[in-house]
């Protein structure tokens, strides 16, 4: 049967359509990426109401005003920034949560220097932490606050509220690791694999370029092929462009890990497995999960290559706690917090999640900048704790621990 035969006028044309049409998109794209493009990260206002040595805590404007009584406060990873929350205005877990009237705080881990190395995750959770909780307390009139931790950020959450149970109303875990003994997922069988030792003695902190590499190598097709592909073919989508160059900014942003924190963090979570088995330590303190008695809201992403299900889902069956809920979404490890679904399924379900359990019984939280006084009684000065959010920074204690190495080892590291 003879085959059917094609045209060579129908050939010539269709590429002369294709190259019209090429040509054309190239010109839309040069103009794009010539003009001026708006790639802001971050926009959102807010205050720097307390700082320690690198550690700022922020405190974001709420021009809606506040409706909850109790704080919220945000702690992202080490690892990358927190504007990853503040992506772009419609697009932003910030903004959301202002919309719906709560008073939020966000810690800024800063950018590690030299000096943090022999920073733990004691000094972490047990020093930076705590002190921004307690300056929050005081500074809103509170006993208790809510918490939400992001990946790492949830891990030093959860094993914040172990040891100080005291002082937190309401725990949100989101992509958070909690059990490490999983080989889903290629990072987990890389950190059980590494000598962290040696990186650590070699480096001192991480390097961010260093994990970011890795990060892409978990899987390079998608990563540093795919992702550049979509780019050119969209590359005359003044949007497409704006948001992939936020989201490029957003990726090599990534501040150093302190290097004895991640050392403890390999070991003591990856390798080990300590803290679902509640025989993790932590300055001399175990991490008790059934100390978690509060309400608990634990979110993770069903396509998530970084944190699996397996590592997220174990949490709510072993605290203490008996109001706990998780919640699975059809996504990976950002797509929870960027993506357009998940902007209308994530943030609004712990505003939702957050208001039902926003009891009288912790006391009220006036309008933002507000504190009501006795009748009388001069307004408080400028500068001290309870100060508007447009006062002056409060500084926090310089940590001063004593380092966790042979003072020989750190002259000879030093040099």
């Amino acid at each position: 049967m003879e085959q059917p035969k094609i045209s060579l006028d129908l050939i010539l044309a269709n590429l002369a359509a294709e190259a019209e049409k090429a040509q054309e998109t190239v010109s839309r794209a040069v103009d794009v990426l010539l003009g001026p493009l708006d790639s802001a990260l971050a926009t959102t206002p807010y205050d720097v109401v307390y700082q320690e040595d690198r550690v700022k805590l922020k405190h974001y404007r709420s021009p809606g005003g506040v409706t909850f009584k109790t704080p919220l406060l945000v702690t992202y990873a080490l690892i990358n920034r927190e504007t990853m929350l503040d992506l772009q205005p419609d697009r932003s877990v910030v903004q959301t949560f202002l919309n719906g009237g709560i008073d939020l705080y966000m810690i800024d881990w800063g950018y590690p220097t030299r000096k943090d190395r022999f920073l733990t995750i004691g000094d972490h959770v047990n020093g930076y932490m705590d002190n921004i909780v307690d300056f929050i307390r005081e500074r809103t009139g509170v006993d208790k606050i809510n918490l939400m931790g992001i990946c790492m950020g949830g891990t030093f959450c959860v094993i914040y509220t172990a040891l100080h149970p005291e002082k937190i109303k309401n725990l949100v875990t989101t992509v958070t690791p909690t059990n490490f003994d999983t080989n889903q997922g290629l990072l987990h069988i890389w950190m059980r694999a590494i000598d962290v030792d040696h990186l650590v003695d070699t480096f001192a902190n991480l390097p961010g370029d260093v994990m970011n590499i890795g990060f892409l190598l978990l899987n390079p097709a998608r990563l540093m092929l795919d992702k550049y592909v979509g780019f050119f073919e969209n590359m005359a989508n003044k949007a497409f462009v704006e948001n992939f160059v936020r989201m490029e900014r957003w990726i090599f942003d990534s501040p150093d890990v302190p290097g004895e924190t991640f050392r403890q963090f390999v070991k003591d979570l990856y390798i080990k497995n300590l803290l679902i088995k509640n025989e993790l330590e932590i300055d001399g303190q175990r991490v008790d999960l059934r100390r978690i008695t509060m309400p608990l809201l634990n979110f993770y992403g069903l396509y998530d290559h970084l944190v699996p299900p397996e590592a997220c889902s174990l949490l709510t069956s072993r605290v203490g706690s008996t109001d706990t809920e998780d919640i699975a979404l059809d996504t990976g490890h950002i797509g929870i917090y960027v993506s357009s679904k998940s902007q209308r399924e994530f943030a609004p379900k712990i505003i939702r999640w957050l208001r039902e359990r926003d009891g009288e019984e912790e006391g009220a939280v006036a309008e933002e900048g507000k504190k009501e006084e006795a009748p009388g009684a001069a307004p408080p000065p400028p500068g001290e704790a309870r100060a508007a959010s447009r006062g002056p920074v409060k500084k926090g204690p310089t940590r001063k621990g004593v380092p966790k190495a042979p003072l020989k080892k750190i002259i000879e590291e030093t040099l």
